[in-house]
């Protein structure tokens, strides 16, 4: 198996259906990864300990969702120098705002990139990842184009469609 490139992180279990989607995709993109369960609130010292072991294990790029309080792409984000890429999930009364707001108001000196809440952020984390990625790696860029390509030519299959039923009913 591949040295994993990039470190999925998520802070429960109840995560991992959303977190998946980020898997996903970096398959899609033949980019090697792992995935783990790591609070920064139930386990910091693991996160901690991650977050500084994971370059000198090859991983380039880290991705942390997290819900509620979402402080764990920020642990990360200052326990290494890596890309910290965050993704807020819905959880509770205040439906992923709060997640929100904690993986992106994060203080000056600790960046963390800060994706959409659930699916579509974890998707988009995972592309955000490879694109990093594919700064040093021109193989892996000419699958994000080809994957741009891809998504452009099913918007305009749709619009075909759409039009094929306009006229048919108009």
């Amino acid at each position: 198996m591949a040295q994993p490139r990039v470190g999925i992180l998520m802070g429960s279990d109840s995560d991992l259906p959303i977190m998946e989607e980020a898997g996903a995709v970096l398959d899609q993109m033949k980019v090697p990864y792992e995935i783990l369960i790591c609070s920064a609130h139930r386990s910091p010292d693991k996160a901690v300990q991650y977050a500084r072991e994971a370059e000198g294990r090859g991983v380039k790029v880290l991705i942390a969702g997290a819900g509620a309080a979402a402080h764990l792409a920020g642990i990360l984000a200052a326990h290494t120098h890596l890309p910290v890429i965050g993704v807020p999930l819905s959880s509770g009364p205040l439906h992923g705002l709060d997640s929100l707001l904690s993986t992106a108001q994060m203080p000056s000196g600790v960046p963390v990139a800060t994706m959409a809440l659930d699916r579509a952020g974890a998707r988009n984390a995972a592309i955000l990842s490879a694109q990093i990625l594919a700064l040093h790696d021109p193989q892996l860029a000419r699958r994000l184009k080809r994957h741009k390509e891809k998504m452009a030519q099913e918007v305009e299959e749709k619009d075909r469609q759409l039009k094929m039923r306009k006229e048919k009913s108009g």
